[in-house]
């Protein structure tokens, strides 16, 4: 913490020395807009702290999927257990405790679970027109889960035509990447009328197996390398040497995206939207697991545990429809969503050499969800309310089947194989007031939400259970109180109370899971489990020095009450069982502790010309739990401090960029032991520091026709997120040519 003060006090000198630079920064506090607040509201209006990332920033990261855009926003940590996957991580919270929301609907359903996801990256970042960052809790107005932030991705919309004329608008682009052999391409067309208007969009990308860096610290010469994998060899599991043990086999996958969307503006009042998204991927290798081992016995001994480990093809289909209307009755605004969204996704694995045991575990989610938004403004103030509604439908199946035979049995399910429903109802109410000329603004809010859990397991064969119908109907409240105050331009004070909840979901309740292979430990359902709350403070103050220093600092203190977390538990007497042919330690989920987060974030920018851009950020968090004793363990998820750094060049034709990104040490005293820090994906003393550097630049040939290029990890370094179990990718050439109408 004093380093980071120093640092602020560093980076504020630092902003006075610039401050008689003449030229003009873009003025992100004046003009910025959000779309969070279900309507459109400026940036400065809202106390709490909000990120954009545009889809001009969107086009130039170039990223391969949703995941690594967010990586190089350098405000966003993302953990990978493999290739195929990205968990943000914002404020120490992750997967389940943050919200993802995409064009107002959220994505977050029945069986989002609290260790890490991928599900971010079946939206298609090429499709995206902005995505906001919203920070701390957000429950006001979008319910249940936002505990650490939300994250919402806006998808571009049909373009109508102004004039008698068809209005044809339309981008593509094929990009390649060395370090895995990426080969994407994409391709959308937006044709519109004065009334009506048509957008259509295909993405589909290949990467192949990902090569990590190649420079190691001397203390960890063999970290992370892949010097041995299973294949089959005339039908039988052998244990083969990599010719290139820097190439992490089998981590690549495969996924294609379709976004289809329809307007109809019925008025100058009233418009009438169709959405529809499609995202499936081939399967993807579990990588992290592909690493594990097991003593066979015997003449086997201690080998590779997993000779297949994947996740089956995960489809995302989402449909809706949105009606927009000016002026309805008394209100300003209204919007009006009907969603359903059908979701699969699926678990394969098989040991070494048991051709008899290839289990598969399926989950089918359909969800059916309805929002309801209004906006009325008099005199200085503003207020949005609404209602909304999710109804979540969960299937589950499991069998195991012998792949020398073909021989199918019935196997344990990863939730329970009766019914299983989650249904979320709420009401909300979001104020705004302007006072004293706009130089104060109240923000405040309240939130009614009822959540109700049903599940029933027919087949209690597996475990005897003792409950085989489990019901839950929790209610929360929760609110925001937030006060701006902006005494002169350019610079802003702010400061926000907010709290947030997260109603367990089936994943929490009901799952039986294999939650870590070297603990050995066996996750089984407990009904005995309450919401989880968290109650945030930020204090943040912004300065632009003459329109060419700008200077962000926020601080944040978080106290997380009702933590659920896996802990030791018994299941008919017995703390441990046979499970996959390991004796397992018995855990479940839990409300055992509570916590507190606290953590800073500071952004400085300079506009040395109207060209030459320097643009600067660095995030610190500590979290721990206290437990009932009085002892304190590590949150789990908390990130090391990581950053970005990076100096910009752009002229009208050509732009490049140097930046740096970086991670501090991750200790292994620092680590949650029963978490999901994933300690054995580590060195012995914890997650290394690194730092990359890198380069990108883009060059317009014609008013149509861009060239990109870039190296990323120049030197080649060799390092993992912190909670990884996939090594981050080695020295990367990438070249894209980007056509649009």
């Amino acid at each position: 913490m004093r380093k980071l003060a120093l640092l602020s006090v560093l980076l504020y000198i630092t902003t006075q020395a610039y401050s008689q630079i003449d030229t003009t920064i873009e003025k992100d506090l004046e003009e910025a807009v959000v779309y969070s607040n279900k309507f459109i509201e400026k940036k400065k209006n809202l106390a709490q702290k909000i990120d954009v990332i545009s889809a001009r920033t969107i086009a130039k990261f170039n990223s391969q999927n949703t995941g690594d855009l967010l990586i190089n926003s350098g405000n966003v940590f993302v953990q990978k257990s493999q290739q195929g996957g990205s968990s943000p991580v914002i404020r120490g919270f992750e997967a389940s405790r943050v919200l993802i929301v995409v064009d107002g609907i959220r994505m977050n359903n029945a069986i989002y679970r609290a260790g890490h996801l991928q599900n971010v990256i079946t939206v298609d970042q090429n499709m995206l027109e902005r995505v906001e960052v919203l920070y701390g809790p957000s429950s006001t107005m979008y319910g249940s889960d936002g505990l650490g932030g939300v994250l919402h991705f806006r998808t571009k919309s049909p373009i109508l035509s102004t004039s008698d004329k068809l209005k044809v608008a339309g981008t593509a682009f094929v990009r390649y990447s060395s370090v895995n052999e990426e080969k994407t391409g994409h391709a959308d067309v937006s044709l519109g009328g004065k009334k009506l208007a048509w957008l259509q969009s295909y993405s589909y990308s290949n990467f192949g197996d990902m090569k990590m860096g190649d420079s190691y610290k001397s203390k960890y010469p063999d970290f992370g390398r892949r010097s041995k994998y299973i294949t089959r060899i005339g039908g039988i599991d052998s244990v083969v040497t990599n010719t290139d043990d820097r190439i992490q086999r089998f981590s690549g996958y495969k996924q294609w995206d379709i976004t289809q969307k329809l307007l109809f503006k019925q008025s100058d009042k009233v418009s009438h939207n169709l959405n529809f998204q499609f995202s499936n991927s081939g399967n993807v290798p579990r990588y992290d697991r592909l690493q594990d081992t097991k003593n066979f016995g015997g003449s086997i001994g201690t080998t590779l545990r997993f000779a297949e480990w994947y996740y089956g093809p995960q489809t995302r289909f989402m449909g809706a429809y949105e009606l927009n209307a000016a002026t309805p009755g008394f209100l300003n605004d209204l919007k009006i969503n009907v969603n359903y969204q059908d979701i699969k996704e699926s678990r394969q694995q098989r040991e070494y050499r048991r051709y008899d045991r290839l289990d598969s575990r399926r989950e089918h989610v359909k969800v059916l969800g309805f929002i309801i938004d209004g906006r009325k403004s008099w005199n200085n103030n503003e207020l949005n309310m609404g209602i909304d509604g999710q109804l979540n439908d969960v299937k589950s199946v499991a069998d195991r089947t012998n792949i020398n035979t073909g021989a199918v049995t019935k196997l344990d399910s990863r939730y329970p194989d009766g019914e299983n429903k989650m249904n979320y109802f709420g009401v909300y109410a979001q104020h705004l007031l302007k006072m004293k000329n706009g130089k104060l603004v109240l923000n405040d809010g309240i939130r009614l939400q009822a959540v109700s859990l049903h599940s029933t397991i027919v087949d209690n064969s597996f475990f005897n259970l003792p409950v085989t119908d489990i019901k839950q109907t929790p209610f929360a409240v929760t609110g925001n109180l937030g006060l701006i105050y902006m005494p002169v331009a350019g610079f802003r004070i702010t400061g926000n109370l907010s709290s947030g909840f997260r109603a367990p979901n089936v994943d929490d309740v009901v799952k039986v899971f294999e939650s870590s292979t070297a603990a050995k430990r066996v996750i089984i359902p407990n009904t005995d489990i309450n919401p989880e709350y968290t109650y945030n403070f930020d204090l943040g103050i912004s300065k632009t020095i003459q329109d060419k220093v700008m200077i962000e600092v926020t601080g944040f203190y978080t106290l997380f009450r009702n933590a659920i977390a896996a802990a030791p538990f018994k299941l008919n007497g017995q703390d441990s069982i046979l499970y996959n042919g390991v004796n397992a330690a018995v855990y479940a989920s839990q409300n055992i502790n509570k916590a507190y987060v606290h953590g800073i974030n500071v952004r400085l920018k300079i506009e040395f010309s109207k060209k030459i851009f320097w643009d600067n950020t660095i995030s610190q968090t500590y979290g721990r739990y206290k437990n009932p004793d009085g002892t304190k363990k590590p949150l789990d998820h908390v990130p090391p401090v990581f950053g970005k750094t990076s100096l910009s060049y752009t002229d009208k034709k050509f732009n490049t960029e140097v930046y740096g990104q970086f991670n501090s040490w991750k200790k292994i005293k620092d680590y949650n032991p029963d978490g999901e820090d994933n300690g054995q994906y580590a060195t012995v003393d914890g997650m290394p520091a690194w730092f990359t550097f890198n380069w990108r630049a883009s060059y317009i040939f014609t008013k149509n026709l861009t060239v990109q290029a870039g190296i990323e990890n120049i030197g080649d370094r060799n390092y993992r997120y912190f909670a990884s179990g996939f090594s981050a990718p080695g020295r990367n050439f990438i070249i894209a040519l980007r056509a649009g109408l």
